[in-house]
């Protein structure tokens, strides 16, 4: 594993917040689509799932082959690739134009968004550093939907676009010149040319699926306070609230690194999400509403720093770690649809079996991921 220096750390973190801009940035841009472009919210919704298809595409090619490409040339050339897609999009109002440029953007945010987790999940501490990325991510989610609002009211969606390729632009400066070197020999052979042990892609699949069950959730948590008639504005109070809460749950994990067991977590941490999303959907109070809803994203974020953890511990490589933005990603794409399927055929009560069935399947799947199984696997493998 390697040490890496501030200066080097400094840049994954803002690579990661700008390869997970659009989990970040998604109502703001959804809004900019349908209210400043006029594309119904189908039309909007499909732009952005199909920025989300380029990212789970990219990482899927690349993760595998982490090992065998030019890491910051590969996350410096993303960036450039999602920088001038934005751009593009910025100065465009075909929608066929900013079709082909949201999957062309994913590519390339995919592809660095990739390298950077392969590269948090090769320092000497992961854990602790994906828990800094994760707090990272919270704050620069705060000002990304605080100042892209405001930005789309004073100057139009195009402007925001400008915004988001401008963050690439600080992205691709960031890994052109700090992003850290691995060491070669260590990179290139031993671990690397292992295959990965089948308790390892139980954790990935455990992931995906966690991922698939937020997003079905949190995509319809306002649509459930309006619907109950809650108000407007103490909805709004509720999201904000989740926003600061968010800020508590990765520093937290890196703080609890020794002191809790991580398999122990990956498999709490999804029944607890289970239990609460269930919660949501069945409750008439409004104080038990947002209690449960300003918890919602930490238990997921919380959980995900503990398995992301467990992953690089025990993938030397970095490959399963390197796959993390195809994991969230197809879950982030998945879940509004299915949540939005189970809404409008059954209710709300449906989606939170739904996603409290997922989030247990997810828990069962982590099982398998369990540390003592993995580092039996990996003892098979050298004998």
């Amino acid at each position: 594993m390697n040490d890496f220096t501030r200066t080097r750390r400094g840049a994954l973190l803002v690579a990661h917040c700008a390869g997970m801009l659009d989990l970040v940035s998604l109502p703001v841009w959804m809004g900019a689509l349908i209210g400043w472009y006029r594309f119904d919210p189908q039309q909007a919704g499909l732009l952005a799932s199909l920025f989300l298809a380029g990212q789970v595409a990219s990482s899927v090619l690349l993760a595998p082959k982490f090992m065998h490409v030019p890491l910051r040339a590969a996350a410096a050339t993303g960036f450039a690739v999602a920088a001038l897609s934005f751009f593009g999009v910025s100065l465009s109002t075909s929608y066929p134009v900013m079709a082909l440029l949201h999957f062309t953007g994913g590519l390339g945010a995919g592809c660095a968004l990739s390298v950077t987790h392969g590269l948090i999940g090769r320092s000497a501490n992961p854990h602790r550093l994906f828990a800094a990325a994760g707090f990272a991510l919270a704050l620069f989610g705060i000002l990304m939907l605080g100042g892209g609002s405001r930005l789309v009211a004073t100057h139009g969606g195009a402007a925001l676009f400008a915004l988001f390729a401008a963050v690439m632009l600080v992205a691709l400066v960031a890994a052109a010149i700090g992003f850290p070197r691995v060491d070669d020999t260590t990179h290139r052979h031993g671990a690397s040319q292992a295959r990965l042990p089948r308790q390892v892609w139980f954790g990935m699949v455990g992931m995906g699926l966690l991922a698939l069950a937020q997003a079905a959730m949190f995509s319809f948590v306002e649509r459930i306070g309006a619907d109950r008639g809650y108000g407007s504005t103490a909805v709004t109070g509720v999201l904000v609230a989740a926003g600061i809460v968010n800020l508590l749950p990765a520093p937290l994990a890196g703080w609890l690194q020794h002191r809790l067991r991580a398999e122990t977590v990956v498999v709490a941490g999804p029944l607890l999400h289970a239990a609460i999303a269930f919660a949501v959907t069945h409750t008439s109070s409004f104080p038990v509403y947002a209690a449960l809803v300003s918890t919602l994203i930490a238990v997921a974020v919380f959980t995900h720093t503990f398995l992301f953890g467990l992953l690089a511990r025990h993938d030397a490589s970095g490959r399963a770690v390197a796959a993390t933005p195809a994991m969230l990603m197809i879950g982030a794409a998945i879940g509004p649809l299915l949540g939005g399927s189970a809404v409008k055929l059954m209710g709300y009560p449906a989606l939170g079996i739904i996603v409290a069935c997922t989030g247990v399947l997810s828990a069962l799947v982590f099982t398998g991921a369990r540390e003592r199984r993995l580092a039996s696997a990996l003892a098979q493998q050298v004998d």
